[in-house]
């Protein structure tokens, strides 16, 4: 494995990885150049299972060796010190390994519905840290499918991707293009759409009845506002989580998770037919 020494920051062959942190910066750079940065060694190896093409790796140049094993095909190899690297990308990368990959296209909307028994709509979500969560949530907790509002945040995005663990790659997920419009594509796809919220008249989750349950299309906003009132019109039955000791309400990542769990509750247990 051929490995590329860089001692300038400003090198042009590390341009993918430059100023890592301005969020606004990588929105303008990563999608219209069809590329996303992997972070961590555990990451990066699973976007490769997953199929995306590696256009480049950048490593500390004392972790070369934790990639000795990878076939890295035509992409370069670079190395460089602590120091470089946090110039370059503008924060300290103690994973030690990055790598800048290709995007795929996505699927449609319809695709992924037909293939999925239990999806997850967010609208709005627009922190990077709960769409990870949730997409790393809904790997675990049995839903087949994440269907995002056109104003969500990327779930490439480097943030989303550390945080779902990579599972990011694994989770099917495209764009409703017309919101809350879009709703009426899942219901026809035969989802019932659940719109989370705290109002007090909403259904506690777990009094669902199975036809409910069956084909499950659970509908979640952004952290503090939560969903608008038009997502909440457009969908077919509004629940709730009961909460405890005056809590009105819990992070959508969490609230997620909770949901995912009773909604799949009966499945078999993992593993089973």
């Amino acid at each position: 494995m051929p490995v590329h020494q860089i001692t300038d920051p400003d090198d042009d062959r590390i341009a993918d990885y430059r100023a890592l942190t301005d969020v606004e910066l990588r929105t303008r750079w990563e999608p219209p150049h069809g590329l996303f940065i992997a972070e961590g060694e555990l990451v990066l190896r699973r976007a490769l299972r997953a199929g995306y093409p590696a256009r480049s790796y950048l490593v500390d140049a004392k972790r070369v060796d934790q990639l000795a094993d990878l076939d890295t095909g035509d992409a370069p190899v670079y190395a460089a010190t602590q120091d470089v690297l946090q110039r370059a990308t503008g924060f300290h990368v103690h994973r030690g390994v990055l790598a800048s990959f290709h995007r795929r296209p996505l699927p449609t909307a319809a695709e992924v519905l037909t293939a999925a028994r239990r999806v997850v709509l967010l609208e709005d979500v627009n922190n990077h840290t709960n769409l990870g969560a949730v997409f790393r949530g809904a790997a675990a907790l049995g839903i087949d499918a994440v269907l995002l509002s056109p104003s969500c945040a990327d779930p490439l995005y480097r943030r989303s991707v550390r945080v779902s663990m990579g599972e990011v790659f694994a989770m099917p997920y495209a764009k409703l293009d017309r919101w809350p419009e879009g709703l009426d594509q899942v219901r026809e796809a035969g989802f019932m759409v659940l719109a989370m919220t705290p109002a007090p008249d909403a259904v506690p989750i777990q009094r669902l009845t199975p036809a409910q349950r069956e084909r499950a299309a659970l509908l979640l906003g952004a952290e503090g506002p939560g969903l608008t009132a038009a997502a909440q019109a457009a969908s077919d039955v509004r629940v709730v989580l009961p909460m405890r000791r005056g809590v009105d309400s819990l992070n959508v990542a969490a609230a997620a998770a909770v949901a995912f769990w009773e909604l799949g509750r009966d499945d078999p247990p993992f593993g089973g037919e």
